[in-house]
């Protein structure tokens, strides 16, 4: 395994039952012990303590042996949301009321946190022989642990109901008068102290003091209010307010300054809200791009931790990559995964992921291109938390995730994937400062990537608008194997220009979006005209393949809510004539029809083809709901599957064959690694069949079998699967092919790869790199595999890189890559 920059085990103090020297010794031991496999891969080794809920360190006034309440609670410590005695009458739930974890915790003072802080640091740099950093949180919310601070005494600077009324910490709060003493105020808090210079002042002493190394501010702190919600300071779930946002925007990167100005040195992690850069920026006014070059010094925000209790894996990764497509500085950035829960009774490997891997494989599968067009994957791990509600630490668990995780980064990606995202960075956050403020429409366009993503879209790697540019200047055929998935570009722009150069070079991209966002050159190459907008309920004609249902029918109707779609359906082709046009849906009321989606193929443009989707967010804004829902797909379409079904227009199919509308899609990603296909997934219907396809024939997955239909392999897939594919095949018998790794049993060889059930079939083979003349072929060959019948095969440069091609191939195809690459 290649090692990663960093790899931090995220621990609470449930574990030290006793603050005893020998006993916190021990319990380091054992927790080093049990990830030692992991943690030998790491350039760094971090501990993030999650000792109480941040007001230790709010409450610090210099006093070493004064207790500390700390995190030793199930449920949440300071409960803010109204008790409903309907669903719980007797008041017990986790949500209403906390227990302790144990009936006798230990009591802890500052003095005895600095001491287990020095433990840890001392005991890991025995085991591994390198210095082990060991930082502390602040989380703003009411769930860790008691807090007089955040809710009795300073309930001012809690600004969002996250979690009930005023129960998240905003970071823009300001203080009211306080006599108490603070280590960085002994004569009290002064009226209207802004919370940014009183929390730096105390993080700075308090650190240096307990001996901890870096920061983590947790659950959204530093963007925002309303963190894990849709609403915020300037969306309140029905109307957006553009006049808030330059003043928004202010208090936050006010609170980043007045921050560094008192605590300038600790290095900062972040963990982010559960939502996307676009959405938090249309919604709560978060600056990314002014925190990102504020020089701040923080790493940028990881995947949020959330699908695994809502199953939102495309928010997930929309929102992951969309923070990565351009960071602070150099490459850095973080995948953390979510193995316990030390607060809510809860461990999400054994139950809410029912021990499977999908959330690693599939957030492990993204990568983001950096201006020097390489492809680059998370270098920093997270393991959240190495305990569990009880203090307990499972071997069983390091024991089963360790292999996924190493894998995983074996697996990791190193080109662009077959679907690269343009993400708009630079141009969302200026629209947003203008004088007229646009934030209808970075918060339509990642809510419909992500529905995308939900639907199926196999989007896995991210590249800025101004990344994209500046590679495809200086690297033209750096994209040709992939399909460019990108928004409708700024007018005149060099986003547009580059783009449209792009296609008419011979390959292919998707635009979606409001059609007046277009100039005229984009506008002439997709031969479309404005029209009045149509919103609202609108019927649907499809003229794409569907995905393939056992009962029932597909709703031709679409719910398109303007006011969350960034204005209707305002679109018709140019020139209904044209015959390089091929209108793929309409959408219409009564007597009026707009395009909904196309695809031009001009003869110019070399094979190259430009499609378009005007794009429908089908979620509604209910209430006392997080996030936006979606519209029941056997009322209305789901929409946002439309930009897959435009894929096999391209040539690359991924359709589906379910019961029913409401079957619950696969979430697929496909990355390059090491010249492989690697596909990864997660189905939550392990009913659901799964086709594909790429313009090279079908993918034979290694380990399992499949016949072709229609050109596509289908498969049935388990709950959470990755894969590696090298081969592909096209033929037209529906022979049971197969593909699978076979010992080498030879001096020669290190690996052998066999692919069975081939009937006069056109292989492409993509070798290992540094192997593309030494792989070996043999076909029908028994042991010891030293001879075979006799094939012709030829070698091809292909859009993805080099492979071998080899026809009329029928029987059994083993494919041997030798130790070295000279054979």
């Amino acid at each position: 395994m290649e090692s990663l920059k960093s790899i931090t085990l995220e621990v609470s103090l449930k574990p030290f039952k006793s603050l005893e020297p020998a006993d916190r010794e021990a319990v380091c031991r054992r927790m080093f012990g049990q990830w030692s496999p992991l943690l030998a891969n790491a350039d760094r080794i971090q501990v993030l303590l999650w000792t109480s809920d941040g007001s230790e360190i709010l409450e610090y006034d210099l006093d070493p042996d004064k207790e500390v309440e700390w995190a030793k609670y199930i449920g949440g410590a300071n409960p803010r949301e109204r008790w409903d005695p309907a669903v719980d009458p007797d008041g017990i739930g986790l949500h209403t009321r906390s227990y302790l974890y144990t009936d006798h915790p230990p009591t802890l003072t500052y003095r005895l946190l600095r001491e287990l802080v020095g433990t840890i640091k001392e005991v890991g740099a025995a085991m591994f022989a390198k210095p082990v950093a060991v930082g502390t949180t602040f989380d703003p919310g009411p769930e860790f642990a008691k807090s007089s601070f955040k809710y009795e005494r300073h309930n001012e600077i809690c600004h969002g109901d996250t979690m009930g009324r005023a129960s998240f910490v905003c970071c823009y709060g300001v203080l009211h008068a306080d006599s108490r003493r603070y280590a960085g105020f002994p004569d009290g808090i002064p009226e209207g102290t802004p919370f940014g210079t009183f929390f730096g002042r105390q993080c700075r002493l308090f650190l240096r003091d307990m001996g901890f190394d870096y920061m983590w501010l947790s659950n959204g702190f530093g963007f925002g209010t309303e963190t894990w919600g849709t609403t915020g300071a300037t969306y309140d779930g029905h109307t957006f307010h553009p006049e808030k946002t330059a003043s928004t925007q202010e208090r936050i990167l006010e609170f980043w300054r007045r921050f560094r100005a008192e605590c300038p040195e600790v290095p900062v992690e972040t963990r982010g809200t559960n939502l996307t850069a676009g959405i938090d920026l249309s919604t709560d006014g978060v600056p990314l791009r002014g925190i990102y070059e504020g020089g701040f010094g923080i790493l940028p925000p990881p995947n949020s931790p959330w699908a695994a209790l809502n199953g939102d894996f495309g928010l997930e990764l929309t929102g992951h990559m969309s923070r990565i497509a351009e960071l602070p500085s150099g490459d850095d950035y973080l995948f953390r995964f979510y193995v316990h829960d030390p607060w809510w009774m809860n461990s999400p490997w054994l139950d809410r992921y029912e021990g499977q891997p999908h959330d690693i494989c599939l957030p492990m599968a993204l990568s983001r291109i950096n201006a020097s067009g390489e492809a680059v994957a998370a270098n920093r791990l997270n393991v959240l938390t190495v305990d569990n509600c009880l203090g307990e630490m499972p071997e069983q668990v390091p024991n089963e995730v360790i292999p996924h995780l190493i894998k995983a980064n074996e697996r990791k990606p190193d080109a662009p994937a077959p679907l690269v995202w343009v993400y708009p960075f630079r141009e969302y956050h200026a629209a947003a400062e203008g004088a007229e403020p646009n934030l209808e429409r970075p918060f339509f366009e990642d809510w419909f990537i992500r529905g995308a993503i939900n639907n199926g879209l196999p989007l896995s790697s991210v590249v800025s608008s101004d990344n994209f540019v500046a590679t495809v200047r200086r690297f033209p055929a750096l994209y040709n194997g992939s399909i460019i998935v990108t928004p409708v570009p700024e007018q005149n722009s060099e986003w547009e220009a580059a783009l449209l150069g792009w296609i008419a070079a011979g390959n292919k991209a998707i635009f979606y979006g409001a059609a007046r966002h277009a100039g005229s050159r984009l506008l002439d190459a997709l031969n479309l005209a404005l029209d009045s907008p149509l919103d609202g309920e609108l019927d649907l004609e499809l003229r794409l393949p569907a995905d393939r249902l056992g009962e029932g029918a597909w709703p031709q109707r679409i719910m398109h809510r303007p006011e969350m779609s960034d204005g209707g359906v305002d679109a018709r082709l140019s020139d209904e004539g044209d015959r390089h046009t091929a209108a793929a849906a309409y959408v219409g009321k009564g007597a009026e029809r707009r395009v909904a989606a196309l695809i031009r193929r001009l003869p110019d443009w070399k094979g190259g083809a430009a499609a378009w989707v005007r794009g429908t967010n089908a979620n509604r804004h209910e209430r006392n709901e997080h996030l936006l829902i979606p519209d029941a797909p056997d009322r209305f379409f789901p929409a946002e599957s439309l930009l897959r079904l435009l894929l096999a227009e391209l040539g690359t199919v991924v359709r589906l064959d379910k019961m029913n509308p409401n079957a619950k899609t696969p979430v697929l990603m496909t990355h390059r690694s090491r010249g492989a296909f690697i596909y990864s997934g997660y189905v939550p219907d392990t009913t659901v069949e799964l086709k594909l396809r790429l313009p090279i024939g079908a993918p034979l997955l290694m380990g399992w079998e499949t016949r072709l239909a229609d050109g596509c392999s289908v498969y049935r897939l388990p709950r959470a699967w990755q894969a590696e594919c090298r081969i592909f095949v096209r033929q037209e018998e529906r022979t049971l092919l197969a593909c699978k790794e076979v010992p080498s049993v030879s001096i020669r060889m290190r690996r052998r790869i066999e692919a069975t059930g081939l009937r006069d079939a056109n292989v492409i083979v993509f070798p290992e790199p540094g192997f593309e003349e030494s792989t070996d072929f043999k076909l029908n060959s028994a042991y010891p595999h030293l001879v075979g019948e006799a094939l012709e095969w030829k070698r091809l440069d292909t859009p993805w890189g080099a492979a071998i091609e080899l026809g009329g191939i029928t029987g059994t195809l083993l494919i041997s890559t030798p130790f070295s690459s000279r054979g």
